[in-house]
């Protein structure tokens, strides 16, 4: 009796978990804009995560306003955009370029006229979404 209840009890977990990877995945992909996790790496103790991404953005795809619940260090890898962060002036990137964004500080991109390839490393709080929408 106790075996059974382990195994349904694991087959339970294994359902939420993969449905509650689905919910991350749709909320992530947006239309010309994909994100791909190559790594992640849990810090010592229970707070933080490190996470490496590759990000692809369409010609011309505007990604919406978002924020992280960490810092994220980038780099430009091929194409063009350019990034708005609240309270700061938009800029320009290009392939070659890096730039940081601080831990819940909204901001946005908007491709340029090629596909536009990014590595970033999010050092961010662990069992939350890696990305929110953040308002206008």
């Amino acid at each position: 009796m106790f075996k059974r209840r382990n195994i349904v009890s694991c087959g339970i977990c294994a359902a939420i978990g993969l449905i509650a990877a689905k919910g991350e995945v749709a909320a992530q992909g947006a239309p010309g804009f994909s994100r791909k996790i190559i790594q992640k790496t849990e810090y010592p103790g229970d707070k933080y995560v490190c996470v490496l991404v590759e990000v692809e953005i369409d010609p011309g795809v505007l990604v919406a306003r978002h924020t992280h619940p960490g810092v994220e260090s980038s780099y430009v890898v091929s194409g063009s955009s350019t990034l708005s962060v609240k309270g700061q002036p938009d800029r320009v990137l290009n392939a070659g370029d890096g730039f940081q964004i601080p831990a819940e500080v909204p901001h946005s991109v908007k491709n340029g006229n090629a596909k536009t390839k990014v590595v970033a490393t999010y050092i961010v709080e662990k069992d939350k979404p890696l990305a929110s929408p953040a308002p206008e």
